[in-house]
Protein backbone atom coordinates (compact mmCIF):
# COMPACT_ATOMS: atom_id res chain seq x y z
CA UNK A 1 0.00 0.00 0.00
CA UNK A 2 1.52 3.36 -0.96
CA UNK A 3 2.48 5.40 2.07
CA UNK A 4 0.49 8.43 0.91
CA UNK A 5 -2.76 6.49 1.34
CA UNK A 6 -2.03 6.25 5.05
CA UNK A 7 -1.22 9.94 5.48
CA UNK A 8 -4.13 10.74 7.78
CA UNK A 9 -3.50 14.01 9.60
CA UNK A 10 -4.84 14.44 13.11
CA UNK A 11 -5.53 17.49 15.25
CA UNK A 12 -6.78 17.92 18.80
CA UNK A 13 -10.32 19.13 19.33
CA UNK A 14 -11.36 21.37 22.23
CA UNK A 15 -11.88 18.24 24.31
CA UNK A 16 -8.37 17.03 23.61
CA UNK A 17 -9.60 14.12 21.46
CA UNK A 18 -7.58 13.42 18.33
CA UNK A 19 -9.64 14.07 15.19
CA UNK A 20 -8.77 12.70 11.78
CA UNK A 21 -8.93 15.52 9.26
CA UNK A 22 -7.45 14.27 5.96
CA UNK A 23 -8.56 11.30 3.87
CA UNK A 24 -8.04 10.04 0.38
CA UNK A 25 -11.81 10.09 -0.16
CA UNK A 26 -14.71 11.76 1.63
CA UNK A 27 -18.13 10.28 0.88
CA UNK A 28 -21.08 12.58 1.61
CA UNK A 29 -24.20 10.68 2.71
CA UNK A 30 -24.75 7.34 4.45
CA UNK A 31 -27.75 6.20 2.47
CA UNK A 32 -28.02 3.47 -0.13
CA UNK A 33 -25.51 5.23 -2.41
CA UNK A 34 -22.99 6.15 0.28
CA UNK A 35 -22.81 2.71 1.88
CA UNK A 36 -22.47 1.13 -1.55
CA UNK A 37 -19.71 3.58 -2.47
CA UNK A 38 -17.75 2.66 0.66
CA UNK A 39 -17.91 -1.02 -0.25
CA UNK A 40 -16.83 -0.41 -3.85
CA UNK A 41 -13.95 1.73 -2.59
CA UNK A 42 -12.75 -0.91 -0.12
CA UNK A 43 -12.98 -3.66 -2.75
CA UNK A 44 -11.45 -1.84 -5.72
CA UNK A 45 -9.12 0.65 -4.02
CA UNK A 46 -7.87 -1.21 -0.94
CA UNK A 47 -5.69 0.82 1.38
CA UNK A 48 -7.24 4.18 0.63
CA UNK A 49 -8.53 6.03 3.65
CA UNK A 50 -12.11 7.29 3.61
CA UNK A 51 -14.89 8.62 5.80
CA UNK A 52 -18.61 8.94 5.26
CA UNK A 53 -20.08 12.25 6.44
CA UNK A 54 -23.78 11.91 7.28
CA UNK A 55 -25.73 14.99 8.36
CA UNK A 56 -28.41 12.98 10.18
CA UNK A 57 -27.95 10.71 13.20
CA UNK A 58 -28.83 7.52 11.37
CA UNK A 59 -27.85 5.42 8.39
CA UNK A 60 -30.24 4.76 5.52
CA UNK A 61 -30.91 8.08 3.79
CA UNK A 62 -34.35 8.09 2.20
CA UNK A 63 -35.19 4.74 3.77
CA UNK A 64 -34.58 6.05 7.27
CA UNK A 65 -36.01 9.54 6.74
CA UNK A 66 -39.41 8.55 5.36
CA UNK A 67 -41.66 6.90 7.97
CA UNK A 68 -45.13 7.47 6.54
CA UNK A 69 -47.65 4.57 6.41
CA UNK A 70 -46.82 1.95 3.80
CA UNK A 71 -43.42 3.42 2.83
CA UNK A 72 -41.93 1.09 0.19
CA UNK A 73 -39.82 1.00 -2.92
CA UNK A 74 -41.36 1.60 -6.32
CA UNK A 75 -38.54 -0.37 -7.95
CA UNK A 76 -37.84 -4.06 -7.56
CA UNK A 77 -35.10 -4.85 -5.07
CA UNK A 78 -33.22 -7.05 -7.52
CA UNK A 79 -32.26 -3.84 -9.33
CA UNK A 80 -32.52 -1.40 -6.40
CA UNK A 81 -30.20 -3.65 -4.39
CA UNK A 82 -26.41 -3.48 -4.69
CA UNK A 83 -24.73 -5.37 -7.51
CA UNK A 84 -22.45 -7.10 -4.97
CA UNK A 85 -25.05 -8.16 -2.37
CA UNK A 86 -28.07 -10.29 -3.35
CA UNK A 87 -31.55 -9.36 -2.21
CA UNK A 88 -32.83 -12.53 -0.55
CA UNK A 89 -36.21 -11.57 0.91
CA UNK A 90 -39.39 -12.97 -0.63
CA UNK A 91 -40.86 -9.56 -1.49
CA UNK A 92 -39.19 -7.82 -4.41
CA UNK A 93 -41.27 -4.67 -3.82
CA UNK A 94 -40.00 -4.13 -0.30
CA UNK A 95 -41.11 -1.84 2.52
CA UNK A 96 -38.93 0.82 4.06
CA UNK A 97 -37.88 -1.13 7.19
CA UNK A 98 -36.73 -4.09 5.06
CA UNK A 99 -34.63 -1.83 2.82
CA UNK A 100 -33.19 -0.09 5.87
CA UNK A 101 -32.22 -3.46 7.34
CA UNK A 102 -30.56 -4.43 4.04
CA UNK A 103 -28.43 -1.25 4.15
CA UNK A 104 -27.43 -1.93 7.77
CA UNK A 105 -26.55 -5.54 6.94
CA UNK A 106 -24.30 -4.33 4.12
CA UNK A 107 -22.51 -1.86 6.38
CA UNK A 108 -21.98 -4.56 9.02
CA UNK A 109 -20.84 -7.19 6.52
CA UNK A 110 -18.22 -4.96 4.91
CA UNK A 111 -17.00 -3.13 8.01
CA UNK A 112 -18.26 0.30 6.97
CA UNK A 113 -19.65 1.44 10.34
CA UNK A 114 -16.37 2.65 11.93
CA UNK A 115 -15.91 5.02 8.98
CA UNK A 116 -19.19 6.92 9.38
CA UNK A 117 -19.43 10.28 11.14
CA UNK A 118 -23.02 11.14 12.03
CA UNK A 119 -24.26 14.68 12.62
CA UNK A 120 -21.74 15.99 10.06
CA UNK A 121 -23.37 18.25 7.47
CA UNK A 122 -21.18 19.29 4.56
CA UNK A 123 -21.81 22.99 3.93
CA UNK A 124 -19.17 23.83 1.33
CA UNK A 125 -16.08 22.45 -0.36
CA UNK A 126 -13.11 24.40 -1.76
CA UNK A 127 -10.71 22.98 -4.34
CA UNK A 128 -7.11 24.17 -4.32
CA UNK A 129 -5.27 23.25 -7.51
CA UNK A 130 -1.86 24.05 -6.02
CA UNK A 131 -2.41 21.56 -3.19
CA UNK A 132 -4.55 19.26 -5.36
CA UNK A 133 -7.05 18.70 -2.60
CA UNK A 134 -10.46 19.66 -1.29
CA UNK A 135 -11.06 21.52 1.95
CA UNK A 136 -14.49 20.50 3.16
CA UNK A 137 -16.38 22.68 5.66
CA UNK A 138 -18.56 20.61 7.95
CA UNK A 139 -21.22 21.74 10.42
CA UNK A 140 -21.34 19.32 13.35
CA UNK A 141 -24.55 18.32 15.15
CA UNK A 142 -26.44 21.28 13.73
CA UNK A 143 -24.30 23.77 15.64
CA UNK A 144 -22.64 26.89 14.33
CA UNK A 145 -19.14 25.58 14.89
CA UNK A 146 -17.58 24.00 11.84
CA UNK A 147 -14.74 21.60 11.24
CA UNK A 148 -12.43 21.61 8.25
CA UNK A 149 -11.52 18.33 6.65
CA UNK A 150 -9.40 17.74 3.57
CA UNK A 151 -9.42 15.03 0.95
CA UNK A 152 -8.04 14.20 -2.46
CA UNK A 153 -11.42 13.11 -3.84
CA UNK A 154 -15.01 14.06 -2.98
CA UNK A 155 -17.82 11.59 -3.70
CA UNK A 156 -21.28 13.10 -3.35
CA UNK A 157 -24.01 10.65 -2.31
CA UNK A 158 -26.33 13.20 -0.73
CA UNK A 159 -29.34 12.42 -2.92
CA UNK A 160 -31.26 14.91 -4.99
CA UNK A 161 -33.65 16.62 -2.58
CA UNK A 162 -33.68 18.58 0.67
CA UNK A 163 -34.02 16.35 3.70
CA UNK A 164 -35.31 19.07 6.01
CA UNK A 165 -38.43 19.88 4.01
CA UNK A 166 -40.52 18.80 1.05
CA UNK A 167 -42.29 20.91 -1.56
CA UNK A 168 -45.65 22.28 -0.38
CA UNK A 169 -47.66 24.88 -2.36
CA UNK A 170 -48.97 27.90 -0.48
CA UNK A 171 -52.72 27.30 -0.74
CA UNK A 172 -55.16 30.03 0.13
CA UNK A 173 -56.78 29.49 3.52
CA UNK A 174 -54.24 26.91 4.68
CA UNK A 175 -53.98 28.59 8.08
CA UNK A 176 -57.77 28.39 8.47
CA UNK A 177 -57.80 24.59 8.44
CA UNK A 178 -58.42 23.25 11.95
CA UNK A 179 -57.23 19.70 11.34
CA UNK A 180 -53.71 18.38 10.80
CA UNK A 181 -51.62 19.08 7.69
CA UNK A 182 -48.65 16.75 7.24
CA UNK A 183 -46.06 16.41 4.50
CA UNK A 184 -45.01 12.74 4.20
CA UNK A 185 -41.37 13.77 4.60
CA UNK A 186 -42.16 15.01 8.14
CA UNK A 187 -44.50 12.23 9.22
CA UNK A 188 -44.80 12.32 13.06
CA UNK A 189 -43.80 9.15 14.85
CA UNK A 190 -46.79 7.14 16.13
CA UNK A 191 -49.30 9.55 14.56
CA UNK A 192 -52.81 8.11 14.98
CA UNK A 193 -55.17 8.67 12.07
CA UNK A 194 -57.83 6.22 13.28
CA UNK A 195 -61.34 7.23 12.26
CA UNK A 196 -60.18 10.33 10.42
CA UNK A 197 -61.33 11.57 7.05
CA UNK A 198 -58.08 11.82 5.12
CA UNK A 199 -57.34 13.74 1.93
CA UNK A 200 -54.02 12.94 0.27
CA UNK A 201 -53.03 15.69 -2.18
CA UNK A 202 -50.94 14.32 -5.03
CA UNK A 203 -50.85 11.60 -7.65
CA UNK A 204 -47.26 10.36 -7.51
CA UNK A 205 -45.66 7.31 -5.95
CA UNK A 206 -45.98 8.65 -2.40
CA UNK A 207 -49.69 9.36 -2.72
CA UNK A 208 -50.38 5.97 -4.27
CA UNK A 209 -48.51 4.30 -1.43
CA UNK A 210 -50.27 6.26 1.31
CA UNK A 211 -53.84 5.86 0.08
CA UNK A 212 -54.19 2.07 0.34
CA UNK A 213 -51.96 1.90 3.42
CA UNK A 214 -54.08 4.37 5.40
CA UNK A 215 -57.37 2.61 4.73
CA UNK A 216 -56.56 0.21 7.59
CA UNK A 217 -57.50 2.84 10.21
CA UNK A 218 -58.94 5.90 8.50
CA UNK A 219 -62.68 6.38 8.02
CA UNK A 220 -62.04 7.14 4.36
CA UNK A 221 -59.07 8.20 2.24
CA UNK A 222 -59.41 10.47 -0.80
CA UNK A 223 -56.61 11.00 -3.29
CA UNK A 224 -56.99 14.52 -4.67
CA UNK A 225 -55.05 15.03 -7.91
CA UNK A 226 -54.80 17.86 -10.41
CA UNK A 227 -54.15 15.42 -13.25
CA UNK A 228 -53.93 11.64 -13.69
CA UNK A 229 -50.81 9.46 -13.62
CA UNK A 230 -50.07 6.14 -15.33
CA UNK A 231 -50.42 3.32 -12.83
CA UNK A 232 -49.07 -0.21 -13.23
CA UNK A 233 -49.76 -3.15 -10.94
CA UNK A 234 -47.32 -5.98 -10.40
CA UNK A 235 -46.91 -8.71 -7.75
CA UNK A 236 -44.88 -7.72 -4.70
CA UNK A 237 -43.18 -11.12 -4.84
CA UNK A 238 -41.07 -12.17 -7.82
CA UNK A 239 -41.85 -15.88 -8.24
CA UNK A 240 -39.12 -16.25 -10.87
CA UNK A 241 -36.48 -14.91 -8.47
CA UNK A 242 -37.73 -16.88 -5.48
CA UNK A 243 -37.78 -20.07 -7.53
CA UNK A 244 -34.33 -19.47 -9.01
CA UNK A 245 -32.77 -19.11 -5.55
CA UNK A 246 -33.91 -22.65 -4.72
CA UNK A 247 -31.85 -24.22 -7.51
CA UNK A 248 -28.91 -21.86 -8.03
CA UNK A 249 -26.30 -20.21 -5.80
CA UNK A 250 -27.53 -16.90 -4.39
CA UNK A 251 -25.28 -14.57 -6.36
CA UNK A 252 -25.93 -16.39 -9.64
CA UNK A 253 -29.69 -16.34 -9.13
CA UNK A 254 -29.53 -12.67 -8.20
CA UNK A 255 -27.50 -11.80 -11.28
CA UNK A 256 -29.89 -13.59 -13.64
CA UNK A 257 -32.94 -11.96 -12.06
CA UNK A 258 -31.26 -8.55 -12.06
CA UNK A 259 -30.45 -8.70 -15.78
CA UNK A 260 -33.89 -10.09 -16.62
CA UNK A 261 -35.49 -7.09 -14.92
CA UNK A 262 -33.01 -4.60 -16.37
CA UNK A 263 -33.59 -5.83 -19.91
CA UNK A 264 -37.35 -5.66 -19.44
CA UNK A 265 -37.05 -2.08 -18.14
CA UNK A 266 -34.90 -1.12 -21.14
CA UNK A 267 -37.31 -2.76 -23.58
CA UNK A 268 -40.34 -1.13 -22.00
CA UNK A 269 -38.78 2.34 -21.88
CA UNK A 270 -37.64 2.01 -25.50
CA UNK A 271 -41.21 1.17 -26.52
CA UNK A 272 -42.56 4.26 -24.75
CA UNK A 273 -40.18 6.39 -26.83
CA UNK A 274 -40.81 4.68 -30.17
CA UNK A 275 -44.49 3.71 -29.90
CA UNK A 276 -46.01 5.86 -27.15
CA UNK A 277 -49.63 5.47 -28.31
CA UNK A 278 -49.43 1.68 -28.28
CA UNK A 279 -47.87 1.63 -24.82
CA UNK A 280 -50.42 4.14 -23.57
CA UNK A 281 -53.28 1.96 -24.81
CA UNK A 282 -51.78 -1.13 -23.18
CA UNK A 283 -51.34 0.60 -19.83
CA UNK A 284 -54.85 2.02 -19.85
CA UNK A 285 -56.34 -1.33 -20.87
CA UNK A 286 -54.63 -2.97 -17.89
CA UNK A 287 -56.08 -0.35 -15.55
CA UNK A 288 -59.54 -0.73 -17.13
CA UNK A 289 -59.47 -4.42 -16.27
CA UNK A 290 -59.12 -3.39 -12.65
CA UNK A 291 -61.46 -0.39 -12.42
CA UNK A 292 -63.67 -0.17 -15.50
CA UNK A 293 -63.96 2.40 -18.29
CA UNK A 294 -65.60 5.30 -16.46
CA UNK A 295 -63.12 5.45 -13.58
CA UNK A 296 -60.11 5.17 -15.88
CA UNK A 297 -61.30 7.83 -18.33
CA UNK A 298 -61.85 10.32 -15.54
CA UNK A 299 -59.01 9.60 -13.11
CA UNK A 300 -56.32 7.45 -14.75
CA UNK A 301 -55.87 8.79 -18.30
CA UNK A 302 -52.95 11.25 -18.39
CA UNK A 303 -52.57 13.87 -21.10
CA UNK A 304 -48.85 13.12 -21.50
CA UNK A 305 -47.12 10.03 -22.89
CA UNK A 306 -45.76 7.23 -20.68
CA UNK A 307 -42.41 8.10 -19.03
CA UNK A 308 -42.73 11.82 -19.74
CA UNK A 309 -43.29 11.58 -16.01
CA UNK A 310 -42.46 8.62 -13.79
CA UNK A 311 -44.89 5.69 -13.84
CA UNK A 312 -46.43 4.67 -10.52
CA UNK A 313 -46.22 1.09 -9.32
CA UNK A 314 -48.94 -0.40 -7.13
CA UNK A 315 -47.96 -3.83 -5.72
CA UNK A 316 -50.63 -6.54 -5.75
CA UNK A 317 -53.19 -3.99 -7.04
CA UNK A 318 -53.50 -2.58 -3.50
CA UNK A 319 -54.70 0.84 -4.67
CA UNK A 320 -57.26 -0.69 -7.02
CA UNK A 321 -58.54 -2.99 -4.27
CA UNK A 322 -59.00 -0.04 -1.90
CA UNK A 323 -60.95 1.85 -4.57
CA UNK A 324 -63.17 -1.10 -5.43
CA UNK A 325 -63.93 -1.73 -1.76
CA UNK A 326 -64.81 1.99 -1.47
CA UNK A 327 -62.37 2.49 1.38
CA UNK A 328 -60.69 5.06 -0.83
CA UNK A 329 -61.62 7.29 -3.74
CA UNK A 330 -59.98 9.54 -6.32
CA UNK A 331 -61.00 13.11 -7.11
CA UNK A 332 -59.49 14.96 -10.09
CA UNK A 333 -59.85 18.69 -9.61
CA UNK A 334 -58.02 21.87 -8.61
CA UNK A 335 -57.91 23.40 -5.14
CA UNK A 336 -59.71 26.72 -4.68
CA UNK A 337 -58.88 27.12 -0.97
CA UNK A 338 -58.77 25.43 2.42
CA UNK A 339 -61.57 26.02 4.91
CA UNK A 340 -61.84 25.15 8.61
CA UNK A 341 -62.69 21.50 7.99
CA UNK A 342 -62.49 20.91 4.25
CA UNK A 343 -60.92 21.66 0.90
CA UNK A 344 -62.98 23.77 -1.47
CA UNK A 345 -62.42 22.72 -5.11
CA UNK A 346 -62.71 24.90 -8.19
CA UNK A 347 -65.55 22.72 -9.46
CA UNK A 348 -67.57 23.76 -6.42
CA UNK A 349 -67.25 20.39 -4.70
CA UNK A 350 -66.11 20.26 -1.07
CA UNK A 351 -63.93 17.53 0.45
CA UNK A 352 -64.32 17.23 4.21
CA UNK A 353 -61.11 16.36 6.01
CA UNK A 354 -59.68 15.85 9.47
CA UNK A 355 -56.21 15.25 8.07
CA UNK A 356 -54.63 16.60 4.88
CA UNK A 357 -51.47 14.88 3.64
CA UNK A 358 -49.50 17.00 1.17
CA UNK A 359 -47.81 14.40 -1.06
CA UNK A 360 -46.87 17.24 -3.39
CA UNK A 361 -43.29 16.35 -4.18
CA UNK A 362 -39.72 16.94 -3.10
CA UNK A 363 -37.67 20.12 -2.98
CA UNK A 364 -34.88 19.15 -5.38
CA UNK A 365 -31.27 20.24 -5.00
CA UNK A 366 -27.94 19.20 -6.48
CA UNK A 367 -25.28 17.40 -4.38
CA UNK A 368 -27.04 18.16 -1.13
CA UNK A 369 -26.96 21.89 -1.77
CA UNK A 370 -23.21 21.97 -1.09
CA UNK A 371 -21.47 25.18 -2.17
CA UNK A 372 -18.58 24.34 -4.48
CA UNK A 373 -15.60 26.69 -4.89
CA UNK A 374 -12.77 25.99 -7.36
CA UNK A 375 -9.60 28.02 -6.90
CA UNK A 376 -11.50 30.79 -5.18
CA UNK A 377 -14.38 30.93 -7.68
CA UNK A 378 -17.86 29.86 -6.58
CA UNK A 379 -19.42 27.46 -9.07
CA UNK A 380 -23.01 27.76 -10.27
CA UNK A 381 -24.04 24.19 -11.22
CA UNK A 382 -26.45 25.44 -13.90
CA UNK A 383 -23.56 27.04 -15.77
CA UNK A 384 -21.79 23.68 -15.96
CA UNK A 385 -22.31 20.46 -17.91
CA UNK A 386 -22.84 16.90 -16.81
CA UNK A 387 -20.03 14.51 -17.73
CA UNK A 388 -20.90 10.80 -18.16
CA UNK A 389 -23.66 11.17 -15.58
CA UNK A 390 -20.93 11.04 -12.92
CA UNK A 391 -18.93 14.29 -12.92
CA UNK A 392 -19.42 17.98 -13.73
CA UNK A 393 -17.42 20.22 -16.05
CA UNK A 394 -14.74 22.36 -14.44
CA UNK A 395 -15.03 20.62 -11.07
CA UNK A 396 -12.04 18.36 -10.45
CA UNK A 397 -11.81 15.20 -8.34
CA UNK A 398 -15.52 15.09 -7.61
CA UNK A 399 -18.11 12.49 -8.53
CA UNK A 400 -21.83 12.92 -7.91
CA UNK A 401 -24.27 10.02 -7.71
CA UNK A 402 -27.60 10.52 -9.44
CA UNK A 403 -29.71 7.47 -10.32
CA UNK A 404 -31.88 6.68 -13.30
CA UNK A 405 -35.27 8.30 -13.74
CA UNK A 406 -36.64 5.33 -15.70
CA UNK A 407 -35.07 2.52 -13.66
CA UNK A 408 -33.64 1.79 -10.21
CA UNK A 409 -31.46 4.42 -8.56
CA UNK A 410 -28.79 1.97 -7.46
CA UNK A 411 -28.00 0.75 -10.96
CA UNK A 412 -26.26 4.01 -11.78
CA UNK A 413 -25.10 4.58 -8.19
CA UNK A 414 -23.06 1.36 -8.41
CA UNK A 415 -21.63 2.37 -11.79
CA UNK A 416 -20.71 5.86 -10.59
CA UNK A 417 -18.86 4.47 -7.56
CA UNK A 418 -17.05 1.94 -9.74
CA UNK A 419 -16.11 4.77 -12.11
CA UNK A 420 -14.70 6.79 -9.21
CA UNK A 421 -12.53 3.81 -8.25
CA UNK A 422 -11.37 3.42 -11.85
CA UNK A 423 -10.30 7.06 -12.00
CA UNK A 424 -8.59 6.91 -8.60
CA UNK A 425 -6.53 3.91 -9.67
CA UNK A 426 -5.61 5.66 -12.92
CA UNK A 427 -4.45 8.73 -11.01
CA UNK A 428 -2.19 6.61 -8.83
CA UNK A 429 -0.85 4.48 -11.66
CA UNK A 430 0.08 7.47 -13.85
CA UNK A 431 1.16 9.75 -10.98
CA UNK A 432 -1.63 12.25 -11.67
CA UNK A 433 -3.12 14.47 -8.97
CA UNK A 434 -6.24 15.72 -10.74
CA UNK A 435 -9.02 14.61 -13.10
CA UNK A 436 -11.22 17.41 -14.43
CA UNK A 437 -13.89 17.35 -17.17
CA UNK A 438 -13.31 20.29 -19.51
CA UNK A 439 -16.22 21.29 -21.77
CA UNK A 440 -14.32 23.78 -23.94
CA UNK A 441 -16.62 24.87 -26.77
CA UNK A 442 -19.49 22.57 -25.73
CA UNK A 443 -22.87 24.31 -25.57
CA UNK A 444 -25.75 23.33 -23.24
CA UNK A 445 -28.53 21.50 -25.04
CA UNK A 446 -31.06 20.31 -22.45
CA UNK A 447 -31.94 20.15 -18.77
CA UNK A 448 -30.36 17.70 -16.36
CA UNK A 449 -33.65 15.76 -16.14
CA UNK A 450 -36.05 15.33 -19.05
CA UNK A 451 -39.20 15.15 -16.93
CA UNK A 452 -42.30 17.31 -17.19
CA UNK A 453 -43.27 16.95 -13.50
CA UNK A 454 -43.76 20.33 -11.86
CA UNK A 455 -41.45 19.71 -8.90
CA UNK A 456 -38.69 18.72 -11.34
CA UNK A 457 -39.08 21.67 -13.68
CA UNK A 458 -39.09 24.13 -10.78
CA UNK A 459 -35.63 22.98 -9.70
CA UNK A 460 -33.71 22.49 -12.96
CA UNK A 461 -31.95 25.84 -12.60
CA UNK A 462 -30.14 24.34 -9.58
CA UNK A 463 -28.69 21.47 -11.63
CA UNK A 464 -26.03 21.19 -14.35
CA UNK A 465 -27.18 20.97 -17.96
CA UNK A 466 -26.56 18.40 -20.67
CA UNK A 467 -24.74 18.77 -23.95
CA UNK A 468 -25.95 17.36 -27.25
CA UNK A 469 -23.42 14.56 -27.64
CA UNK A 470 -21.46 12.11 -25.51
CA UNK A 471 -19.87 12.33 -23.00
CA UNK A 472 -22.00 15.34 -22.01
CA UNK A 473 -25.33 13.48 -22.28
CA UNK A 474 -27.03 11.62 -19.43
CA UNK A 475 -28.18 8.34 -20.87
CA UNK A 476 -31.12 6.46 -19.40
CA UNK A 477 -29.71 3.16 -20.58
CA UNK A 478 -27.95 0.93 -18.04
CA UNK A 479 -26.46 -1.43 -20.63
CA UNK A 480 -24.95 1.49 -22.56
CA UNK A 481 -23.63 3.04 -19.36
CA UNK A 482 -21.85 -0.19 -18.40
CA UNK A 483 -19.75 0.17 -21.53
CA UNK A 484 -19.32 3.93 -21.01
CA UNK A 485 -18.32 3.71 -17.34
CA UNK A 486 -16.59 0.36 -17.01
CA UNK A 487 -15.01 -0.31 -20.37
CA UNK A 488 -14.59 2.95 -22.27
CA UNK A 489 -11.17 4.60 -22.04
CA UNK A 490 -10.75 7.28 -19.41
CA UNK A 491 -8.60 9.66 -21.45
CA UNK A 492 -11.23 10.71 -23.98
CA UNK A 493 -10.08 14.29 -24.58
CA UNK A 494 -12.79 15.69 -22.30
CA UNK A 495 -11.54 14.37 -18.96
CA UNK A 496 -8.22 16.14 -18.41
CA UNK A 497 -5.57 14.60 -16.16
CA UNK A 498 -2.65 16.58 -14.76
CA UNK A 499 0.42 15.98 -12.66
CA UNK A 500 1.48 18.18 -9.75
CA UNK A 501 3.86 20.37 -11.79
CA UNK A 502 1.33 20.99 -14.60
CA UNK A 503 -1.67 23.31 -14.98
CA UNK A 504 -5.05 22.39 -16.42
CA UNK A 505 -4.57 24.83 -19.31
CA UNK A 506 -1.24 23.26 -20.20
CA UNK A 507 -2.53 19.69 -20.37
CA UNK A 508 -5.80 20.73 -22.03
CA UNK A 509 -4.07 22.94 -24.58
CA UNK A 510 -6.48 25.79 -23.84
CA UNK A 511 -3.87 28.57 -23.70
CA UNK A 512 -0.16 28.83 -24.49
CA UNK A 513 2.12 27.81 -21.65
CA UNK A 514 3.75 31.27 -21.79
CA UNK A 515 0.45 32.86 -20.78
CA UNK A 516 0.47 31.09 -17.45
Amino acid sequence: VPVRHLDIRRIKSDTGVMNETHYDVLIVGAGLSGIGAAVHLSKKCPGRSYQILEMREAMGGTWDLFRYPGIRSDSDMHTLGFNFKPWEAQKAIADGPAIREYIHETADEYGVNPNIRYGHKVVSAEWDSAAAQWTVHVKIDGKRNKQKMTCNWLHMCAGYYRYDKGYTPDWEGKDDFQGDIIHPQQWPEDYDYSGKKVVVIGSGATAMTLVPAMTDKAEHVTMLQRSPTYVVSRPSEDKFANGLRKVLPGMMAYGITRWRNVLFQLFFYDRTRKAPEKVKKKLLDMTREELGDEYVEKHFTPEYNPWDQRLCLVPDSDLFVALKEEKASVVTDHIERFTENAIQLKSGETLEADLIVTATGLDLQFIGGTEIIVDGVKQNPHDLLNYRGAMVSNIPNLTAVFGYTNASWTLRADLTSEYMCKVLNHLERENYVEARPVADGVEPDSDFMDFSSGYVQRAMERFPQQGKDAPWVITQNYARDIFLMRHNKLEDGALIFRRAHETVNQVAGLTPVAAE
